[in-house]
């Protein structure tokens, strides 16, 4: 019989590429897929080490695993598996942990599938982690995620991702451009490009330092290709977002009007602290320059409060500088220590207290920016992309420029494109909306 496994994804739209990609050479070698609630021989669990949080959750998930099947063999890979491999292995059940460059081997390491007493460790150095590998997600969602780069060169003090990670490096354009087409041959109608700094992108494309292509290059003949309905940039930093590619968008054929960039602090002293390649006042600029090409833009900020140094003028000065800039939403981030970091290290530890203050504080500045943007939309006509989950009822989607609505559960609408006329804002903030027209099937 085929041996059955089974994938549970932690943290960002990297890993989740990463892991469809795992999961397709597993059932190239001949194994079933199944639901992670399901009884498996084998479960994957790509982790995330951004915060704490996430690494707690792991333990949590290793028992769901073995609640369901105590024999299971359970493997360890992603970033908390490259920077803490052992406290991983040590985890009751952990069979297997898998480094940065290994994890894309992992079948190799599978030939024996009886339970370890100690979990075996497979992990390189992460300098080691300097050769590219590509991914993209499809099958597990109604978008796909279209990993175009990797790693990072930057020294932001509170982050762990160029230790997991490695040296910042690109796919090659021609394979980005092969993957995307195989995408658009899935009935896909939406590709999301991700990377850990995809603004960076061209830089080691071809095994070296310096970018055969860039980024806008990247992007331009993305646009081209026939069959892709929809292609939205994640997060992209503020000082590698350029006025070509802003006016790229918003010309474009399929680049939608969202933008996501990380913030972090709305102090400059913070965010010298923080080792930023960026002033607030650059912040501002790029704000100001989607807007003026694209009014009706989503714009969604990155922000971290508590960070070592944070006194409550520089929160205050976060706040009231997000307050007054023309944004749609926030991810807020409480500062967590990451171990071998520079800001772990740092004078002027915020209390938990107040960390967990100033983000309740943000989280309800996100509930108004992102109510009075959905507002601002309300009269407009949009396309809508209908996801694919029964929701008490309802069927959501989300607008080229990422508001989402609502209507009652449909499954012919799943996958699907539709013009809508925006109507009303529910008690539950989503948008009601009327149909004009069906773009897709």
């Amino acid at each position: 019989m085929k041996k059955k496994v089974a994938f549970y994804t932690l943290g960002c739209k990297l890993n989740f590429s990463e892991t469809s990609t795992i999961a397709r050479n597993f059932t190239n070698e001949g194994f079933d897929r199944v639901d992670f609630s399901e009884q498996a021989d084998i479960y994957v669990i790509n982790t995330c080490s951004v915060t704490e949080n996430a690494d707690k959750r792991f333990k949590t998930i290793v028992k769901q695993a073995q609640k369901v099947n105590t024999d299971a063999f359970i493997v360890a890979v992603g970033c908390y598996a490259q920077l803490k491999p052992q406290e991983l292995a040590d985890v009751n059940g952990v069979d297997l942990v898998l480094g940065a460059t290994e994890k894309f081997k992992i079948t190799d390491y599978l030939n024996d599938l009886s339970k370890n007493d100690l979990g075996q460790v497979h992990s390189c150095e992460i300098e080691e982690a300097d050769f590219y590998v590509g991914s993209y997600s499809i099958g597990d969602r109604t978008r796909a995620f279209l990993k175009v780069q990797d790693g990072c060169d930057y020294k932001c003090t509170y982050c762990t991702i160029p230790l997991a990670r490695g040296i910042s490096r690109s796919d090659t354009m021609e394979n980005v451009l092969k993957n995307a087409k195989e995408i658009s041959k899935q009935n896909i109608k939406e590709i999301v490009l991700t990377g850990v700094n995809i603004g960076d992108y061209g830089k080691g494309e071809f095994g070296n330092k310096k970018h055969e292509h860039t980024f806008l290059d990247l992007v331009t003949e993305l646009d081209k290709i026939e069959g892709i309905e929809r292609l939205r940039i994640s997060s992209i930093e503020p000082n590698l977002l350029k006025n070509e590619t802003i006016d790229l968008v918003s010309k474009s054929r399929a680049f939608v009007p969202h933008f996501h960039v990380p913030l972090q602090s709305g102090s400059n002293e913070i965010l010298k602290k923080m080792k930023r390649r960026y002033m607030r006042e650059l912040y501002i600029d790029r704000v100001s320059k989607i807007r003026d090409v694209m009014p009706h833009a989503c714009i969604g900020v990155d922000v971290i409060v508590g960070f070592p140094g944070e006194t409550d003028e520089h929160f205050l000065e976060t706040y009231n500088f997000l307050s007054t800039l023309d944004i749609s939403y926030l991810h807020v981030f409480t500062y967590s220590e990451r171990d071998n970091t520079e800001a772990a290290e740092m004078s002027g530890v915020v209390p938990n207290n107040i960390r967990s203050k100033r983000s309740k504080m943000l989280r309800g500045l996100s509930v108004k920016k992102r109510r009075a943007f959905y507002e601002s939309q309300v009269g407009t006509t949009r396309t809508v992309l209908f996801e694919s989950e029964n929701k008490e009822g309802y069927i959501h989607g989300f607008t080229e420029n990422y508001v989402k609505v609502k209507t009652p559960w449909n499954p012919k609408l799943v996958n699907t494109l539709h013009q809508v006329d925006l109507t009303e804002i529910d008690t539950d903030g989503l948008v009601r909306f009327e149909f004009v027209n069906v773009f897709s099937n």
